[in-house]
Parts: structure tokens; sequence; C-alpha cells
């Protein structure tokens, strides 16, 4: 078999290839016994009918095609494994000449994996930026804690105000007459949050318990419900209950209740070793997304389409994951924003194109670096995986797989490559902070992460 290589924009190879002329021979006596077992052949068992026998009955285009498709999917596969190219598509193939007799010559074109061109990755000038920790961001925590232990108290003395807690019973109409949706005999609310339409919790500044309040609202533009869009509305309201929030002193007994601390100071003390850890952790993760940056600029990645494509479903994945968690189907975060399918997927495709080169790059300085994972680090991940989703056998079928383990070796091997390049600069910068190695904390697994769709070499 002799073929000619191509490489077209964007990552695709065209191969021109041509067969020696019995390949075509044996490849058409083979789809003669293929479908002598497919069809029934009068007077022959399954399979043991002549070549010429079934030529007759299904006819020669019939027998060529079958012959002709087995043939060049068995030349890419040895191609495939010669060359030692991944094909991301299926190719489009183009016969030229399919005669008996002669040479077999036809022309494929595949998408590919795309060839990184590393430049410089390791001789970058910035450095890890550690944010200080300061008293203010203490007695910030301090404050979020007390905010965790407050309770509602009876609201005696004063009027309604922002952060305080509401129960109220309201009815609205327009032109007199109730619409759907628009009435509630106890709904709760935030007094200061903007939850509901705009103009309607400024109406219940200062009211008490017991209050009736009336008053008008425009439905804004935007709102979900289109015959409501523009349109006014008049609603009555009762105060039913006013609460406020009341938060506990910030002294020895509360550090007491929240932990095993003597008091405040020894509460404080622990807090400004937790954010100091933090800062640290993030200052590794910002670091090791500024070498990776500096890794893809310098490099040269002609992305192809399909990655680019593949990339923005996998953010459209973990976009669906996230509003699914707020109760937001995909369908009405459009209707909200106010976009198409098509328009969403179209601005997702500059971030999807940052992703692809990123993980392309990552992947390319895993080779250079030699970076490796064994197969007893992707059983024991898939392990991980049938005890985390016990309850959703898919899930736990696609990483026993063998696409499901190919990218758990991906994600850990990217992953310890990017944790190598900080190692080696930290280790090369003695008096650098020292930004706590990812083994040292609670690494993430790899079967925790969203599937991503670049291909390893």
């Amino acid at each position: 078999m002799q073929t000619t290589n191509t490489l077209l924009p964007k990552s695709r190879l065209q191969i021109d290839f041509e067969l020696p002329p019995e390949r075509l021979t044996r490849s058409i006596e083979d789809a003669a016994r293929l479908l002598g077992r497919q069809h029934r052949i009068a007077g022959f068992r399954p399979g043991k009918a002549p070549r010429a026998v079934v030529e007759r009955v299904l006819g020669t285009p019939t027998l060529l095609e079958e012959a002709v498709d087995n043939l060049v999917q068995a030349a890419l596969r040895e191609a495939s494994v010669d060359q030692g190219f991944v094909a991301l598509t299926s190719p489009v193939v183009e016969v030229t000449q399919a005669e008996e007799g002669k040479p077999f010559v036809f022309k494929a074109t595949v998408q590919v994996r795309p060839e990184v061109k590393l430049g410089d990755f390791e001789g970058f000038k910035f450095e890890p930026e550690v944010a200080a920790v300061d008293e203010t961001m203490v007695e910030k925590v301090v404050d979020e804690l007390r905010e965790n232990e407050a309770h509602l108290e009876p609201l005696d003395g004063r009027g309604a105000k922002a952060g305080d807690y509401l129960i109220i019973g309201y009815v609205g109409t327009r032109d007199g007459v109730a619409f759907p949706g628009g009435s509630s005999e106890r709904m709760p609310l935030i007094l200061g949050e903007g939850n509901l339409i705009p103009g309607f919790e400024e109406n219940l500044a200062g009211a008490a318990k017991g209050d009736d309040r009336e008053f008008d609202v425009i439905f804004p533009d935007s709102y979900q419900e289109e015959s409501l869009r523009g349109q006014k509305a008049h609603f009555k309201v009762t105060v039913k209950e006013v609460r406020a929030k009341v938060l506990p002193e910030a002294n020895d007994e509360f550090a007491r209740s929240v932990g095993k601390f003597a008091g405040l100071d020894e509460l404080k003390t622990e807090l400004r070793k937790r954010l100091e850890a933090n800062a640290l952790d993030r200052a590794r993760h910002d670091f090791a997304d500024k070498i990776i940056e500096y890794a893809v600029a310098n490099a040269t990645i002609d992305v192809p389409d399909i990655l680019v494509d593949q990339e923005v479903e996998v953010i459209r994945d973990e976009m669906r994951s996230a509003m699914a968690r707020q109760g937001i189907s995909e369908e009405a975060y459009l209707k909200v924003v106010g976009k198409t399918e098509a328009e969403m997927q179209e601005e997702l495709r500059p971030q999807a194109e940052k992703r692809a080169k990123s993980l392309l790059a990552v992947s390319e300085i895993a080779s250079v670096k030699g970076v490796e994972v064994s197969d007893a680090e992707i059983e024991a991940e898939v392990m991980q995986a049938r005890s985390r989703y016990a309850t959703d056998r898919s899930l736990v079928q696609y990483f026993e797989s063998e696409r499901g383990r190919n990218y758990i070796r991906s994600s850990i091997r990217r992953s310890r490559t990017v944790e190598q390049l900080v190692d080696e600069w930290l280790a090369a910068h003695p008096d650098a902070p020292r930004l706590a190695h990812v083994e040292e904390t609670e690494r993430s697994s790899a079967v925790d992460a969203p599937v991503a769709s670049v291909p390893e070499a």
C-alpha cells in the first residue's frame, strides 16, 4: 500500500492511497462471502454460494460497493496505526479507481489532532502573588459566622427596614381584575434584596405588623411572563409578620459556641491560619493558570473547528449543571437573557477555543516532560467512580469504558503536568513563598471533573 499525505488547514489530513489490484480482488471475494451469509441464496447454505452466484443474484454494484467500503476502512486503519494519527471525525472519501485488475485508488480527508508547536513555557518572569491577610478579613469571617448563628425576633419600636424578614399577603389586579400568579396568602421576603418586581419592596419600607398598603407598580420589559411586560398592576398588601435578624455578640461565649475554642482570640487565630492557607492555595492556582497562559501565548496551535464545537458543548453542560442546581432550565435562562441557542453558542466560542488551546498545550508539555499515569492509578479512579456514582449506572459504565479510562488518564496527566511546572519553578526559586503542593492538600478526583473533549496524543 502506497500513501501520500498532504496537511490541509485547520488540522485536516488528506491521504492519497494506492493499493495493489489483488487487495480489491480479495475484498470482493470477502464481500461475496459476507453478503452470501446475510442473504438467502437459493440452493446454497448461508455463506457457501460462489462469488459468481452472489454477484448474479445481488448485482455487481452491490458487491463492489460492499468491497470498496470494507477496503477503505481497512486501509484507513492500517494508515492510522502506521502513521500514528487519530481521526477526530469520520473521513470524507473519494474513490477515483475501483476496477478489478487495476490498482485501487482513493483519497480520504480526515480531521486529526492538531500539531502543537511549543515555544517557551518555562522562561517566564512573573512570580506567585500571595494576598496578604489582615485583621479586617478576619473580622469579616467572624461576622459571617455571627450571621450563621443569628436568630429572628419580632420587631418592636420601629418600622421595617432593609434586612428585615417579612411575611405578607397580597392581591394584584389589572383594571380591577386579579391575574394568575398575582396573589399569595403568605409570602416570605427579606426587605431590600430586590427579589420582587422593581418598586414593590420600596412600598413596604417602614411597615409594621398588621399594616395594609396599596400601590401601583409597572412590570419590567424583561419580565418572564410576556403578557405582563410593561403593564401596570395594583397591589393590596397586608403585612402579617415583621422580624429582625439579631446577631450574637462577638465574645468568648460566641467563640465557644462555634467550635472548641477557649475564647474569641483563639477563634480569630484559627481563622487567620485558614485564611492564610487559602491565600497560598489561591496563589498556587493563579500562578499555574498564568504559566499555562504563557505557554499557550508562545505556542503555535491551529485549533480545528470540531474541537471548538466539542468544547462549546462541554461549557454548555457545565452551565446546565450549574443552572439545574438553582432550579433553572437552559430554556428559561435563554428566555430571560433574550438570546437564541445559536447566539449563545456563538458567544461561547472564544472561551471554548481558549480552553481547547490550553488543553492541547498542556498535553504537549506532558509529552515533553515525560509525564505518565499508571494503570493502577486509572483503576483507583474507576473504583472511586463506582462508589461515588453507585446510583448512576450509565455514568459508571462511561468511566469503566475505554473512552472513560482515557479521559481519566488525560485529566490526571494534565493536572500532574501543571503541578510539575509549578514545583520545578519553586525548586529553582527557594526564596519564593512555599505554595503547598496539590498532594499536600485534598486533591480532587478525575471523576469529579466535567468530561473534556480534547483528546490526548
